[in-house]
This record gives C-alpha cells, sequence and structure tokens, in this order.
C-alpha cells in the first residue's frame, strides 16, 4: 500500500555531507552483503537501490533482493541464503503485514540473526514503542526520517551487528565441530586416516569445503614430508616429500623453523608441536583471508590434536610389538614343522582376502566386523601354534600316521588355544590373540560337526576358524608336505567344493571361488 500523504513519495533526501563507505579491514569472506528490500511501493525499491548502490562495508558491496509483499518476503527470507538485513515497509497488502513478516521470521524460520529494520509512512498504524517491545525487530524508521546518511547510517549498523553475530555464531558451531572431530580421532588407527581426518575437521571449522587444505609433517632429517592431502592438493599424497618448487613450500618450513603458526593469505600454515616432540603442519588455502575468531579456533583445534597424535603414535608402537609377537610364536611353530615352509604366510594373505570377499559379498554373519576383517590375516598364522608340544616323532613324520599318532597330532588345536587365551587374557579387549585362540582351537571343526577337537557344528564354530579351516586345506593340498605330493590345482579347487556344507562353510567356500578366480594361487614346486 502506498503512503497517503506526498511526503512518503519524497523520503529520500539527497545529502551532500562526505560520509564515504568504509572499506576496513578484510572479513570473514568475500561474498557480497545481501539486503531485502520488502515493500509495496516500487518507487521505494528505486530509491533505495539509488542510495545504496555504491554503499560497502569492510570491503563487501551490497547484493539486494526486492519483495512487494509481506509472503513474497517470507519466500526470499525462507529460501535465500545469508540474508544479513531486511528493510521492511509495515503497511502492505495488510495494515499489519510487516509486523507478521517480522514474527514469522523469528518464529517460523527461527532466524533470529538476520537485522530487520522497520520503515513505515505511517507511524500511527504501528506506534513506535509497542512494536520496538512486543516485535523482535532491530530498529524502526519513519520513512520522512531517512535521508541519504541516515540511511547510510541504518545500513551499516545493522551489517555490523549481523556480522558480530555470525561470528559468534560459527564460532559456537566450529567449537562443536572441534570437540566431536578430536573425539573422533582418537578412534583411528593409521597415521593417514588421522591426517585425512584432520583435513576433514579443519575444512568443517572453516566452512569452505575440503579444497585447499594440506597436511605435512616434519621427518626425520627435517625436511616436510607428506601424510595426507585433499582437494586441489589431493595429488600431492602420493609423494613422500614436498615437491621443492611448490608454493606452499617456503610458509612450510618457515612454519617449522620458527616453531609457530604463519598466517601470510593465501598460505596459512598451522604449526603443532605435539608433548611427545613431533611436529606437524597443517596448510590451509581458503579463497579468502582467515578472520581472527577463525584462527582462534584452528589453534585451539591444534592443540586438542597434538595430544591424539601422540597417543596415535604410541598405539602404532605398541600395535607393531603385539604384530612381532604373533609373527613371533608363528616363526617358532613352523621353525619345527620345516615341511610347510612359507604355509603361514600364504594363510594369512588369503584368511585376509576371504574375510574382505565376504563382506563384499554381504554375508550375514554378526562376526564378520571390521575388526576381524582387519585381525584375521595376522591371527591366523597362529592356527599350529599348539604343534610345539607335538613330539618330533609324530610331527616330522614322513609316512602316514597311525591312529594313535592321530590322536596326538589333534591335541595340538585344544594346547594351542590353551596357550593363546591364556595369554590373551593379559590383553584387555580383543586382540589378534583372541581370534588366533579360535582359530587355533577350531580349524579343524567341521561344518557338520564331524570334527575335532570338540564337534562344533555351524556357525556355533568361530567365524575366523570358519575362513582359516577353508585355507588351511586349500594351501596344504596345493603343496608339498612329509606325507604326501602336492595335488594338481583343479584337483584341490574340485575337493573344497565337494565338502562345502560338510567340512566347510558354504559361504566362506564361495568366496575363496569369488578370491581365486580373480588371481588362483600357484602350487609350489619341492622346497616350497
Amino acid at each position: 500500500m502506498t503512503a497517503p500523504d506526498d511526503d512518503c513519495a519524497n523520503w529520500l533526501i539527497e545529502e551532500n555531507e562526505d560520509g564515504a563507505p568504509g572499506a576496513g579491514l578484510s572479513g570473514i569472506d568475500q561474498r557480497l552483503w545481501r539486503v531485502l528490500i520488502v515493500d509495496d511501493d516500487a518507487d521505494v525499491h528505486a530509491v533505495t537501490r539509488l542510495a545504496l548502490r555504491n554503499v560497502s562495508f569492510k570491503g563487501r558491496e551490497l547484493e539486494l533482493f526486492s519483495a512487494y509483499s509481506g509472503e513474497e518476503g517470507f519466500r526470499l527470507v525462507r529460501d535465500t541464503p545469508d540474508i544479513a538485513l531486511v528493510l521492511l515497509d509495515v503497511v502492505m497488502e495488510t495494515d499489519s503485514a510487516g509486523l507478521v513478516l517480522a514474527r514469522r521470521i523469528r518464529e517460523e524460520l527461527d532466524n533470529q540473526i538476520v537485522r530487520v529494520v522497520l520503515r513505515t509512512g505511517q507511524p500511527g498504524q504501528a506506534p513506535e514503542q509497542r512494536v520496538i517491545v512486543e516485535y523482535d525487530i532491530n530498529d524502526y524508521k519513519a520513512k520522512t526520517e531517512l535521508t541519504n546518511q541516515k540511511l547510510f547510517t541504518t545500513v551499516i549498523a545493522a551489517l555490523r551487528a549481523y556480522e558480530s553475530l555470525i561470528m559468534l555464531e560459527r564460532s559456537r558451531v566450529g567449537l562443536g565441530k572441534i570437540l566431536a572431530g578430536a573425539t573422533n580421532l582418537y578412534q583411528v588407527r593409521s597415521l593417514r586416516e588421522f591426517s585425512s581426518g584432520v583435513l576433514n575437521q579443519v575444512s568443517a571449522i572453516l566452512d569452505v569445503g575440503a579444497d585447499g587444505v594440506l597436511c605435512v609433517m616434519s621427518g626425520s632429517a627435517g625436511a616436510p614430508t607428506v601424510v595426507a592431502a585433499t582437494g586441489g592438493y589431493a595429488n600431492l599424497a602420493d609423494n613422500e616429500a614436498m615437491p621443492a618448487g611448490h608454493p606452499l613450500l617456503p610458509a612450510i618450513v618457515k612454519a617449522f623453523s620458527e616453531k609457530q603458526s604463519q598466517f601470510e593469505h593465501p598460505a596459512n600454515v598451522l604449526f603443532i608441536a605435539t608433548p611427545e616432540q613431533h611436529q606437524l603442519c597443517i596448510s590451509v588455502t581458503p579463497p579468502w583471508p582467515l578472520a581472527a575468531f577463525q584462527r582462534d579456533l584452528l589453534e585451539l583445534f591444534c592443540q586438542r590434536i597434538a595430544a591424539a597424535f601422540d597417543n596415535l603414535h604410541l598405539f602404532g608402537q605398541l600395535r607393531k610389538a603385539q604384530e612381532a609377537t604373533v609373527v613371533a610364536l608363528a616363526d617358532l611353530a613352523e621353525f619345527r614343522d620345516q615341511g610347510t615352509g612359507g604355509h603361514v604366510r600364504r594363510v594369512q594373505e588369503l584368511s585376509a582376502r576371504i574375510a574382505r570377499r565376504m563382506q563384499e559379498r554381504g554375508v550375514a554373519d554378526e562376526e564378520l566386523t571390521e575388526q576381524l576383517i582387519d585381525m584375521i590375516g595376522l591371527a591366523s598364522i597362529l592356527h599350529d601354534v599348539g604343534k610345539v608340544s607335538t613330539p618330533d616323532q609324530v610331527l616330522l613324520k614322513p609316512g602316514p600316521h597311525t591312529p594313535e599318532e592321530r590322536r596326538v597330532m589333534q591335541t595340538h588345536a585344544a594346547i594351542g588355544r590353551a596357550i593363546l587365551e591364556r595369554a590373551s587374557l593379559m590383553v584387555e579387549g580383543v586382540s589378534y590373540l583372541t581370534y588366533g585362540a579360535q582359530i587355533a582351537g577350531s580349524h579343524h571343526e567341521h561344518f557338520d560337526g564331524a570334527g575335532y577337537p570338540e564337534g562344533l557344528a555351524g556357525r556355533a564354530i568361530p567365524l575366523a576358524a570358519r575362513i582359516v579351516a577353508v585355507v588351511d586345506v586349500f594351501d596344504a593340498l596345493l603343496h608339498r608336505r612329509p606325507y604326501k605330493e602336492p595335488w594338481p590345482y583343479p584337483d584341490v579347487v574340485s575337493y573344497i567344493v565337494q565338502r562345502s556344507a560338510a567340512q566347510f562353510d558354504p559361504e566362506v567356500v564361495a568366496a575363496l571361488l569369488d578370491v581365486i578366480d580373480i588371481e588362483p594361487p600357484q602350487p609350489a614346486g619341492p622346497g616350497k
């Protein structure tokens, strides 16, 4: 609705006072400030656009949107992100359309950040004191009092308030991401996984996407070594060291040498020194200079992940020690049984491939977890550790065993399980020794219950043992043993298939066939 008196048509009076818009420091980004004009008078839109055509704040110009009714204004605020200011007429399609829109913005859209300035040509329709008290608006102006200078002042004040609220909100969200992200990082196991997680969290905190983020660490010789890279720098992830002529290298070297972060747009380098004297750098190249609050958030995040990196490094060392122990036990068992040379390593590789393939096939088994897939390969090499107790005259006999010798040989399953179970109790949680005990004790059980030592059947046999049961026989038949010559490859495959659902789990056999169809293992010659 157009205001009835003539003054309303000339509400914006030109002034010649000097008052150029300030350029200020760089803002948190270089996008335009979005301002929405809601008024049913086309002349008001035209004059407002003319008055604000050269206005900028902190180096960012205005992007103006127009709506000619309260309902249209609501849709624009709802569907257009980052509107900073709404210049809102009160009387439009109804006498209170602007007031209704102001309330809907706060209540229906739950937008508490956009600044709302009411402009009216009929102050009597909505008295200022009542409106200010009853509606969540930020300013109230009569159109007759708005000169160019006063409109400029109103807009800049609103944008400054909006920017402060945005920074507070981004700080709040960023802190939440830091807390959640730092917690999640403790759950990863490899350094590359950790580094990739760090990059993703930095991208989330900055709200700039994954592009332009690089993570490096200081190598033993002091040279920056690439650990993980994302976005435009993803190709660097395959490099051992930063290329000599890379544009980020000088800032990274400077951060390492001075042992402090460098913020030199576009290359921002965060330096992290951990309590255990490890050194990391994260290089970030967002499209605009980082605001102070973003720098503070990143520095806080770096403090949080320093301890996580040390813990990850310690975890890696402990894991390597555990792996070395497992390998030593397996080597000890195989050392006495020279006729099986290389058997445990082949079992290790094939068991891991079958477990992964079962997951890819969608096998529904609650034991088929990422933890089992991760550990079964190394754990499988312990399957015959109980043979350390088998007498040489039985273990190394070149021909078939007698029934009594066979009973002695079969004791290795229960003995191996007992040894590994006792050891696993010394380690909290599930470990290689846990799966090793299951495998050692049950890899001679049959799916139909006809195996030993306990006559377990079906899924009562641990999944890890069901997998190794197939692999152990498959590899043993393919290779020479003191008591037998190697079988032809087709005969081995035929035997495994024939024993499916009797001796072997059909799901494991199906996965084995998938794996060997891709890359059939070759029988070894004498001494292999």
